[in-house]
């Protein structure tokens, strides 16, 4: 087995429960009297790091691209059994003809995963970071985010080019009351219909004729390496994005030491301050499934935080924004994110705040 997948290889792992990567075997000569002998040596220095993850084939690339970092940082991790991807399934990925509100909101993609975080069935895991609650779990901690992908939606349609060109009544498929809420406020004529499922799932719907048009994450078609379905790359100021959009976080047990070593190495600190700030705001919105909010966080040319934040009732009616600029490090980060978060609830109507 190759020492390093390719990412459509790795996909093809997806229907086994666990995959262990491998490493070329040493192999060393040893002599006794005129004869020589070859001993292969396989054994790993350090125990088995557990890697658990979802199962969708968007998961799986961004836990493979975890692994190769890890192989990247630490020589010791390329050797056989240093690393096993172990594939988690949660309540979110087995519920699917439901809106996530109605069914317990973000929490469902990651429970399990924090089960088996908790109990030691994995050492690490690795999340898309728009689907972790703003509260961890007691006794985990995250504290590496990967450099962060492009954070911008994406219009997909097989007969428009853009938004404007939907006629009225046609139909938007999306899971995302963030998404539905922009493009109501804007396109008041269109409807947005429930469409959920992996990217996989819901481009074979598109197609099948279930709606006129979808919106989907950049980064993940990116991941995936399926950017040519895309119609339209929609700008920041047309679609912010989703808090913590584009964004790979890992977690460990708090006291798991030589785990949190390992993701100290792979950390990005500009991600990871950026993704302070929104999930602040998030945090001081008390925001749930059924609230559409969006949040983008970043540095700037001039070396500042800059924010952007927004609050909206599902039909796009009604719609609040804010933004912030502040010095890039995590306390102002954080102070910058739940500043913006207090402004909006405190000044915002009631029936922002009451789905």
């Amino acid at each position: 087995m190759q020492q390093c997948l390719s990412r459509t290889e790795g996909l093809r792992m997806a229907k086994s429960s666990c995959f262990r990567a491998t490493a070329p075997k040493r192999v060393a000569v040893c002599r006794v009297g005129r004869r020589s002998c070859q001993v292969v040596a396989s054994a790993v220095a350090t125990k088995t790091v557990k890697i658990g993850t979802r199962g969708s084939p968007l998961a799986l690339a961004q836990a493979y691209m975890t692994r190769d970092l890890l192989k990247q940082n630490f020589p010791e991790l390329n050797e056989e059994g240093a690393l096993e991807i172990v594939i988690i399934k949660t309540t979110g990925d087995k519920i699917l003809n439901q809106p996530l509100a109605d069914i317990g909101g973000k929490g469902l993609f990651t429970k399990e995963i924090d089960d088996a975080l908790l109990s030691g069935k994995i050492d690490i895991a690795v999340h898309s970071m728009k689907d972790v609650p703003t509260y961890l779990p007691e006794g985990t901690i995250l504290p590496c985010n990967l450099p962060r992908e492009d954070v911008r939606d994406v219009f997909i349609s097989p007969t428009a080019k853009d938004l404007s060109e939907l006629p009225a009544g046609a139909v938007v498929g999306s899971a995302s009351l963030r998404r539905q809420a922009q493009i109501l406020a804007k396109y008041p004529h269109l409807k947005v219909e429930n469409f959920r499922g992996n990217v996989q799932t819901r481009l074979r719907k598109l197609n099948e004729g279930a709606c006129s048009a979808t919106l989907l994450a950049l980064a993940g078609l990116k991941r995936l390496d399926m950017t040519q379905h895309i119609t339209q790359i929609l700008s920041i100021e047309e679609m912010l994005p989703a808090v913590s959009q584009g964004a790979i976080g890992i977690a460990c047990r708090t006291d798991d030491d030589p785990s949190r070593r390992l993701l100290a190495a792979l950390n990005h600190e500009e991600t990871r301050v950026a993704v302070v700030c929104e999930r602040a705001f998030l945090a001081a919105l008390d925001g749930s499934c059924r609230t559409p909010i969006a949040g983008y966080a970043h540095k700037g040319a001039d070396g500042q935080l800059h924010f952007s934040g927004l609050v909206a009732t599902p039909d796009g009616t009604q719609m609040m924004r804010t933004s912030r600029v502040a010095g890039f490090g995590e306390a102002e980060a954080v102070a910058a994110g739940q500043e913006a978060g207090r402004e909006l609830k405190a000044n915002g109507p009631k029936e922002l705040f009451m789905y």
